[in-house]
This record gives C-alpha cells, structure tokens and sequence, in this order.
C-alpha cells in the first residue's frame, strides 16, 4: 500500500513553514526562546474558536491563550469564565499586529472568507499562523501563503484535527499493519439529519463565503482520503441543495481515484434520516467497518477540557468497529477492533514543538492545497456533470 500525505512532512525549524527552512521572525516568538510559555492571539471566538481551538490551546503544555479578537461582550465573558481574566481582548485583527513583541503565534478561526486576508497580515507582521480549515477559497491562496511563509521564514500551518479522530488513528493502525491487504475502495461519510437550515454564512450562497458543506465537512473527508491513499488522479462529484430555505450545498457526494488505484467514495450531508456506517474500508484480505462519530468534539461542546492524565477521546466498546471477511458486522460478523483513543490534543502540542524547534508542522499549506485541488474540482464536476482530471 502506498502511503499518502502524513502529519510529519514539514520542517523542523521553530519558525519554519516547509521542509528544511529556517528563519526568524523579529521579535516574534522569543517567549519560546527561554523556555516560557508561547502567548497565542486568537481570531474569533465563535464555534470554531471557543469549542476547538480555546480549549485546545490552553490544555497544551508550552501554549497560553493571551489575545482573544472580538468585540462581542458576551463571547469576552464566557471567555474569561473559562480561561481566566488574564486574557486580553481586542476588537478587530488589525489591533494584533501592533503587539507582535508580545505574541508567538495567531490562530485564526474566524469564517472562511476572513482567513486569507488575516493570515497575510499575520505572516507579513512577522508572526507563526495557524489557520482553521479551509485555508482558503482556492488551491492557489492556499499555495500563495505557503509562498509567503517560506519567504519569511514562518510556521503556516492548518487546523485538520480530524487526522485525529479515533476511528481515523484506528483505520491507519489497520492499514500500516497489513489487516486489510491492499485496500482497494474506501467509503466514508460524514452525515447528519438536519432538516431545517440553521442559517448564517455557513449555509450561505455567496460564492465569497466559503460556505456549503463541500467545503466544511468535505475538507475532512478529502484530507483523509489524501493522507491515506495520497494523491489524486480524478475526481467526479455530485453537490445539491435539498432542503428548503437553505442556499448552498447541503447533500455532496466525492469519488476520487487515488494514483495508487484506490477509490474512495465520500458523503456529506445535511439531510441524511438514517446514518451510514462512518467508514467501511475494503480490502484484499478483509475489510473494516465502523459507526458513530469521535466523541471529541461533544465532550468539547459540554466545556471540558482535556488534563493531563485524564481519559481523553475514548469510546464504548460498543461502538467499536468490526474486521473480518464475507460476514456483515450488523449481524456480528468478523471481530471487534478496538478503537484508539482520538487525540485531538495532539495537534497544538506538535505546533508548540515545531516552534521550538524540536517537531515538525503538523499540517502544511502545501497539503491543504492538494485538498482544495480535489474541492475545487469537485465544484467543477458537481457542476458541469464530468469527471475532472488532475
């Protein structure tokens, strides 16, 4: 089996944004210098910003939530009541870069249609920058950052914490091990049964939104796709809106032919009354199948964040996934595997290690990139009803 992209495939430098690149930023970063806690400004405390990336950030040894941008009263307080009144608070990013001395990093989790234009002003005031998925509307942004990173010499990297899902960890355990043979077709979905559209820009038309789940829950989809069975060769995709109201991509189907000969066959949606299984993974020698989602992201919503020591990412073995041979799992067929802790935490605790020097980016720009070629030629596909080429 051919392996894909990995989280290891950047560069080791404290600053560095690709392979082998080192640099300064100015004054940016020198807390991690002396060995003191790396301060972190972070750009929108919506959903984004308050469930994933807060409290990430400050379970991670070597990290401190320092800024917080926003100007809504409300998010400031439940951000003090969770964090404590030592965070500061500004109202816009721009008020961000006059502190560059005093940060060593910005997160941006603001909407999509924000993160390149702040991400460009971030690397350009000298400042490391993580950037919640999608980076960018197009392949090109994306790989136009990672331009700019190279050129000053900074950590770019993207926010992909599904690569940390615990039945993700589980099926690339599998894979390494040779349980499955060669795989030949992967299924994976990611469905829920939302009738009614909640609104906002994520369910938004407007092209410069970024919004439809093509984008949002198919960045994860691909990005596994691609870290699993590496690049892709073709892609034919089906995009509809189903549900009343709602104005972008509701219901999406990807088929991506791997260069490896793997095809995986990928669904999001909004509108899904019965789920499918999350993965079922065939191979030349058995196959995998595995319901439910990682718990990670609803013990997140509840406001726990994790400590060291403590159960973290662990699910019943009722929920594990089954392996075997000419049997259905629904009927107990084939044996249980049991699934891996997920490790979100993983993520900040190797961007805190690759701005000290001593890890590598987790996730590149480069590798977002090759994602968003498959997005965007699965926009093309959905629309023009042809298999695109890359």
């Amino acid at each position: 089996m051919t392996e894909g992209m990995t989280s290891g495939t950047a560069g080791t430098a404290r600053t560095a944004g690709t392979a082998g690149t080192a640099g300064t930023a100015g004054t940016a970063g020198t807390a991690g210098a002396t060995g003191s806690p790396l301060r972190v400004g972070l750009v929108g405390y919506g959903l984004a910003g308050s469930v994933f990336h807060a409290p990430l950030i400050a379970a991670t040894d070597g990290l401190v939530l320092d800024t917080v941008v926003t100007s809504n009263p409300e998010r400031q307080a439940q951000a003090r009541a969770s964090f404590g009144d030592g965070i500061r608070f500004v109202a816009t990013p721009d008020e961000l870069w006059p502190l560059t001395d005093e940060l060593d990093l910005i997160v941006i989790a603001s909407p999509n249609k924000t993160h390149v234009p702040i991400a460009t002003a971030a690397l350009k005031a000298g400042l490391p920058v993580v950037v919640d998925k999608p980076i960018a509307g197009t392949a090109a942004e994306a790989r136009e950052l990672a331009a700019l990173a190279e050129e000053r010499g900074l950590l770019l990297s993207v926010f992909q914490n599904r690569r940390w899902d615990n039945d993700f960890l589980t099926l690339q355990g599998l894979i390494a091990d040779g349980e499955l043979g060669d795989v030949w077709r992967f299924e994976s979905r990611f469905e829920r049964w939302r009738p009614q559209p909640k609104g906002g820009w994520r369910e938004s038309g407007d092209p410069e939104e970024i919004g439809g789940l093509l984008y949002d829950l198919g960045s994860h989809v691909v990005d596994q796709a691609l870290v699993l069975f590496g690049p892709a060769v073709s892609v034919y995709a089906e995009s509809d809106v189903r549900r009343a109201g709602a104005a972008a991509d509701d219901d999406t189907f990807i088929a991506i032919t791997h260069a490896n000969g793997v095809r995986s066959h990928l669904y999001v949606s909004a509108t899904a009354a019965q789920l499918g299984p999350r993965f079922r993974v065939l191979g030349s020698q058995a196959g995998y199948v595995k319901y439910g989602l990682d718990p990670q992201e609803a013990v997140l919503r509840e406001g726990t964040i994790p400590a060291a020591g403590e159960p973290w990412g662990v699910e019943p073995e009722s929920m594990w996934g089954r392996i075997g041979s000419g049997e259905s799992p629904l009927t107990g067929g084939g044996r249980p595997v049991e699934t891996l802790p997920g490790a979100y935490p993983a993520y900040y605790a190797a961007v805190a290690a690759a701005l000290r020097g001593t890890g590598e980016n987790p996730v590149t720009a480069e590798q977002a990139a090759a994602a968003l070629d498959v997005l965007e030629a699965a926009r093309r596909s959905a629309r023009d009803g042809v298999t695109v080429t890359l």
